[in-house]
C-alpha cells in the first residue's frame, strides 16, 4: 500500500511522539514542521486508527465487588466502572471500557455474533480500529422498522468496519405480523442459513433490553403498551436478542416471540463466550434474568449495577461471594 506524503508525515509524527516518546516541540524540530501541525498529525492518528490507545482492563478486572459477581454468578470475567472515574456519570464510560473488553477478546479467523442496542452501538461509535484478519460478524436478529442509528444491521457494519471484518446482515424485519409468516421466512434458504450457522461463532456481543416505555420493542413499533402489559403480566422480564424472556431466562411463551426472526436462544447459549455489556441501572432485573438462563459469560457493567446485583443476593449467595473474613 502507497501512503501519501500526508499519510507518511502523519505516521512518522506518531510513530517519534508514541514509540520514542519524543516530545511534541521536538518531534517539530525533528520533522521541521511547526508544533501546532504536530499536534494535528497526532489528533488524526488517533482518530483513523494509526494509533490504538485503549485502557488497561484488568485494572477494571481486578476488584473486589468484579469478583464477587464472578463467584455469585458463575461468570468467566467481570469488569467494573467503579465510581471513581474522570467522567461525572461513570456509567458513560461502559461503553468505552466494553469496547477494549470486545477488542481484546476478539481474535483472527473468529466468527462473532452481533445483537442491537444502544450500548452496543456506543461500544461501535468509541471503538478503535483493529487490522484483524479473516474475521467475521453476523447480525443475531431481524432489524428494527424505526429509523433509530442502532439498528441490528447497523450496530453489525459498524462493528465489522472497526475490526476490518466481513459483515452478514438479516435482510428481514425483527418482526412479522403473523407466526405463520416469520415460519415460512425463516425456511428460506439465506434466512435459514444464517440462523443454523449462529451457534457455530466463537464470541457474542450484546446487551439486555427492558420493558417499559423506554424499551426497543416499543419504540420500534414491534409492541404497543397494552400488548406489554399483557406479557407483563404473563411473566416478561427481559429482551435477548429482540426475545422475550422471562425471569429464569427462559423464551416465553407468547405470541410475539412466534412471530420473531432471531437466532434461537439454545444456538445463542452455544457460543462459548458471551459477553454483556449494560449501561442503565434499570437493566439489572432483566440481567438477573440473562444470568438464570446461562446467556453471559463475560460482564462489562457499572459500579451501580454492580451494588444493585450484589445486594439483591440471598444472604446465603452473598455470605459466599463475600469470601473469607
Amino acid at each position: 500500500m502507497a501512503y501519501r506524503s500526508t499519510d507518511q508525515i502523519i505516521h512518522k509524527a506518531a510513530w517519534l511522539y508514541y514509540t520514542h516518546g519524543l516530545r511534541q516541540d521536538e518531534v517539530a524540530q525533528r520533522l521541521k514542521i511547526s508544533r501546532a501541525s504536530v499536534a494535528l498529525y497526532l489528533r488524526r492518528a488517533r482518530d483513523s486508527g494509526i494509533v490504538n490507545i485503549s485502557t488497561s482492563t484488568h485494572l477494571f478486572r481486578h476488584d473486589v465487588m468484579a469478583r464477587r459477581i464472578e463467584d455469585a454468578f458463575g461468570l468467566e470475567a467481570v469488569w467494573i466502572v467503579g465510581r471513581e472515574e474522570l467522567a461525572p456519570d461513570p456509567a458513560n464510560e461502559v461503553p468505552t471500557l466494553g469496547a477494549n473488553v470486545f477488542l481484546e477478546m476478539i481474535g483472527n479467523g473468529d466468527k462473532v455474533g452481533v445483537a442491537w442496542g444502544r450500548t452496543v452501538y456506543a461500544m461501535a461509535d468509541v471503538m478503535s480500529y483493529a487490522d484483524l484478519e479473516r474475521v467475521t460478524v453476523v447480525q443475531l436478529c431481524g432489524n428494527l422498522g424505526a429509523p433509530y442509528s442502532y439498528r441490528p444491521d447497523q450496530c453489525t457494519m459498524e462493528i465489522a468496519r472497526r475490526v476490518n471484518a466481513k459483515g452478514l446482515n438479516f435482510y428481514a424485519p425483527l418482526v412479522l405480523s403473523s407466526e405463520r409468516l416469520a415460519r415460512e421466512l425463516r425456511e428460506e434458504p439465506v434466512i435459514r442459513e444464517q440462523l443454523d450457522g449462529i451457534g457455530s461463532c466463537d464470541l457474542a456481543l450484546f446487551s439486555v433490553g427492558s420493558l417499559d416505555a423506554d424499551s426497543h420493542v416499543i419504540k420500534c413499533g414491534a409492541l404497543n403498551f397494552q400488548e406489554l402489559r399483557s406479557l407483563k403480566e404473563q411473566g416478561a422480564t427481559g429482551v435477548i436478542a429482540g426475545q422475550i424472556i422471562s425471569a429464569d431466562g427462559s423464551l416465553l411463551e407468547c405470541d410475539y416471540n412466534h412471530r420473531v426472526i432471531s437466532a434461537d436462544l439454545a444456538s445463542i447459549k452455544a457460543i462459548p463466550r458471551r459477553l454483556v455489556v449494560v449501561q442503565e441501572e434499570a437493566k439489572v432485573e432483566p440481567l438477573r434474568a440473562a444470568f438464570a438462563g446461562g446467556f453471559c459469560t463475560h460482564l462489562v457493567a457499572s459500579a451501580a449495577i454492580a451494588d444493585r446485583l450484589l445486594a439483591d443476593l440471598p444472604a446465603s449467595e452473598a455470605a459466599i461471594a463475600a469470601g473469607p473474613g
